[in-house]
Order: C-alpha cells, then sequence, then structure tokens
C-alpha cells in the first residue's frame, strides 16, 4: 500500500485501510471498519432511498442481457428526426452537435446548455450516471462538484484518472429540475444517445452510478442493493453497478460497499469479463 494510495482511501472515506481477504482469493473486503465523516453540503444531491433501493423490479433480477429497453416511454418522443436510427450512425462531432441541440423532451426547456459526456473515447472504462446537476448544467461537463470530487477519488483508488482510459457520460443530457430523478420518457428519449456513445467508445467494461443509470443499461428497475456483485450486460460490453457518488456523500456508511463494487469491476476487467 502506497502512501499515496492511502491518501486517495482516505479521502473516500475508507478508514481505517480496507484489506482483501487473500484466504479465499476472491478479492472480498473486509468491512469491518467505516469512516462516517462526508460533506454535509451536496451540490448535485440525487434522491435515493437510504438503502439506495427503488420499486420492487418487474421481473427476477438475473445477471444476464439487458437488451429490454425502458417500456414506457410514449411513442410520440423522437430525439431527431429520424430518430434512433439516424443517431445510430453519427460520428462523435455529429452526435455530441445533435445532443446539444436536442428538443426531444421537456428536459431541454429548462437547461442552461445539454452535457454530452467527456473523456477518453476509446476507453475501456466507461461509468454512467444519472444526468447533470447544476454545476454540470452550467459547466457542460459531468460530475463536477463534491460528488465529481469523489468520482475521481474512486477512479484513482483504482489506479485510473479522468481522461485517461476513462469515459463519462450520464443517462439523460439535460438537468431535470431541481436536480429530481429522471423519467422513464426522459430517459428513453436519451437513450439512443447513450447506446451511441457506447458503441463509439467501445468499452470493456461499463459502470452504472445509481439506479437510473442502471435502469437505463439494463432496461428496467433495479434494486442497486440486490444488483451489487453481478455481471450484467448490455448490447455486448459487461455491466457492473454501484452507488451514486452523490447518495455515498449522502451516506458514507456505504461507501465501503462502493469500494467492494470497485474490487469487483477490477476482477471483472483482470479477468476479461
Amino acid at each position: 500500500m502506497t502512501p499515496r494510495r492511502a491518501a486517495l482511501l482516505r479521502e473516500m472515506g475508507l478508514t481505517p485501510l480496507w484489506r482483501l481477504r487473500a484466504a479465499d482469493g476472491d478479492g472480498a473486503v473486509d468491512a469491518a471498519n467505516i469512516a462516517a465523516s462526508a460533506p454535509a453540503v451536496v451540490d448535485n444531491p440525487k434522491r435515493e432511498s437510504a438503502d439506495g433501493r427503488i420499486a420492487a423490479p418487474r421481473e427476477p433480477l438475473m445477471p444476464v442481457a439487458a437488451t429490454a429497453r425502458v417500456n414506457d416511454s410514449p411513442a410520440t418522443v423522437s430525439p431527431v428526426a429520424g430518430g434512433a436510427p439516424q443517431i445510430a450512425a453519427l460520428d462523435w462531432p455529429a452526435l455530441e452537435e445533435t445532443i446539444l441541440a436536442c428538443r426531444a423532451c421537456p428536459l431541454c426547456e429548462r437547461r442552461t446548455q445539454a452535457v454530452p459526456g467527456v473523456g477518453d473515447r476509446g476507453a475501456r472504462w466507461m461509468f454512467v450516471g444519472e444526468g447533470p446537476g447544476a454545476e454540470e448544467d452550467r459547466r457542460g461537463e459531468p460530475f463536477v462538484g463534491q460528488a465529481g470530487k469523489l468520482l475521481d477519488n474512486m477512479l484513482a483508488a483504482l489506479g485510473l484518472k479522468r481522461g485517461e482510459d476513462v469515459y463519462i457520460a450520464n443517462a439523460v443530457k439535460c438537468r431535470p429540475p431541481h436536480n429530481r430523478t429522471p423519467e422513464a420518457a426522459e430517459i428513453a428519449a436519451c437513450l439512443p444517445y447513450l447506446d451511441r456513445q457506447i458503441k463509439l467508445v467501445r468499452p470493456r467494461l461499463l459502470i452504472a452510478l445509481g439506479r437510473p443509470a442502471a435502469q437505463a443499461l439494463l432496461g428496467r428497475e433495479i434494486s442497486i442493493a440486490a444488483a451489487r456483485g453481478k455481471r450484467f450486460e448490455h448490447a455486448g460490453v459487461a455491466v457492473t453497478v454501484t452507488y451514486h457518488p452523490a447518495y455515498l456523500l449522502r451516506n458514507p456508511l456505504d461507501k465501503g460497499k462502493a469500494w467492494e463494487d470497485l474490487c469487483f469491476a477490477r476482477r471483472l476487467m483482470a479477468e476479461g469479463n
């Protein structure tokens, strides 16, 4: 354990330092001690229940394909003329231009700007969040502010860095009013954009940060608590889920669980998914 890595884990609230169990060889984390300190004010709050759960799944949760899509989006929603087939043919410049000009759902009416995504366009790791907050809406970049700092620390604990072998995007590209949870129709309207980003990046692993991101990638409502530690798929790409950094700022006792999830993601990547 290097001093720099120890400092990063302390920033994540993971002190005393976590020890990987060597006996069973599965990389599980000994969660005997968890730090309870976290910033009292978060500039990008996300609404999640105390245990990170949402409504019960509509069908048994299986750690396999996620070919389904959100079912309850209105048929009238179309991100651009031509809809998803046209988006699926766009290159990076055209895709980002289309996202910035999108008027597909009411979220566009109160945004400062759409937030397409940021990072390495050939990354092996792709992190998908919920949607822009107030600061993201102002700056045009996902995961800034306190939640962004925590995500950067999570990346550093994995030996990663924003912009290097990492691409970051959101399930919806415009800020929901008052940072509320995106609605199913809003997620559905943005899904062709996210699908195209995934196709262009061609990551080896997708990490869903929070339930709306998991819903977008898995095509159904899920319980984060039940989905943790499982491998899913989206369009042939491995998917794993964990808590959103903003949720962790409000619920620091779950930071240990998030660290377990990162260790699981690292094993998936090392094993070739």
